[in-house]
Formats: structure tokens, C-alpha cells, sequence
């Protein structure tokens, strides 16, 4: 059992017959009445989002998810194929299971496979990735305000900010959890 005043980010837990991942959560103590948890929680399953409070003594049975590691092999129309890295067991997810999650994985990158009772409903992609810059403008001189940036497109199809001596053909490292350029490698 996990309580409301323990939740944390990527903490999964069972609620009224569905399994919820935590994407927020905000301990809020008004200055008047009792302190409460404000989430917005992910449908593991479905993948809606929704907007909950919870009391902090609030008990939830906490769901066991389980992480395998697949190395994806390549995509074919609306299918991705992944291999288990210990079987050497092909398998396909559809766009629908994958979500948003793959904007960020190359051919032949490891990532975590997750299930919840034997039905996959998403992959988690290792946390830092070295991507090549496929498509970016030029900087330009002079153009040096603090903490300027500029759109750059990566070799996965991804569009994320970069600063502006980021080149064309560099290869940069990706943070996957907020899609946020951390170093030129």
C-alpha cells in the first residue's frame, strides 16, 4: 500500500480498477482546512490524463509494473518491432501503445518495455541519448542574448531547442524525461 503523502513522479498505483501513473504531484498546505496532494495522473492502459486530489493519508495499493529490455529493431508502416534482449523474442506495438515515447529511440537503442499483467502499454527509453543534429538554422553573430535558442530537428525526427552554436551533423545528448538539450557530445 502506498499513501497519498508518499507519492512521487513515475510511482504507479491501483484506483478504482485502473492503473495510474503519477506525471505531477504538489503537496498543498492552505493556510486554512487540511493539507491535501494535488496529481494528474496517467491511465497506464488507455493513456488519459486526468486531474485528482488526494487526502495525504489516502491508502492505494501500489501495481507492480514490469520492465523488460527490448532493443528496437525498426518500424514497418504503423508497427514497431522490438527484440528481447534475453530470448532474442521479436515483438510489435502499434503507435497507439507506444504514445509519445519514441521520439527520442534510434535502431538498435535499448529501451525498458513496460507491462502491467502481461499487456505492454508502453516503452521507456533510456534516460540520456546521443542524437545527430539532422536540420538547424545557423547561428548568427551578435545574436547572443542569455540563454538564446533555436529549433533543431534530430536524426529520430524529433524537433527540440538548442543553443545557438549547435551546428548541423553535431551530435548532442537528449534528456528523454523533459526533451531538453544537455551537452554537445
Amino acid at each position: 500500500m502506498i499513501t497519498a503523502g508518499d507519492f512521487r513522479n513515475g510511482v504507479t498505483f491501483e484506483l478504482e480498477g485502473n492503473v495510474f501513473q503519477i506525471v505531477e504531484f504538489q503537496h498543498v498546505k492552505p493556510g486554512k482546512g487540511a493539507a491535501f496532494v494535488r496529481t494528474k495522473l496517467k491511465n497506464v492502459i488507455t493513456g488519459a490524463v486526468v486531474e485528482r486530489t488526494f487526502r495525504p493519508t489516502e491508502k492505494m495499493p501500489k501495481a507492480h509494473i514490469d520492465r523488460r529490455d527490448y532493443e528496437y529493431l525498426y518500424s514497418d508502416g504503423d508497427l514497431f518491432y522490438f527484440m528481447d534482449t534475453e530470448t532474442y523474442e521479436q515483438m510489435p506495438l502499434s503507435e497507439e501503445q507506444l504514445g509519445d515515447s519514441l521520439k527520442f529511440v534510434k535502431e538498435n537503442m535499448v529501451v525498458k518495455v513496460l507491462s502491467y499483467k502481461g499487456s505492454v502499454f508502453g516503452i521507456e527509453p533510456p534516460t540520456f541519448v546521443e542524437l545527430e543534429v539532422t536540420a538547424t538554422e545557423p547561428g548568427f553573430k551578435g545574436d547572443t542574448s542569455t540563454g538564446a535558442v533555436k529549433p533543431a530537428t534530430l536524426e529520430t525526427g524529433a524537433t527540440i531547442n538548442v543553443p545557438l552554436f549547435i551546428d548541423q551533423n553535431d551530435i548532442i545528448r537528449v534528456d528523454t524525461r523533459t526533451g531538453e538539450y544537455m551537452e554537445r557530445v
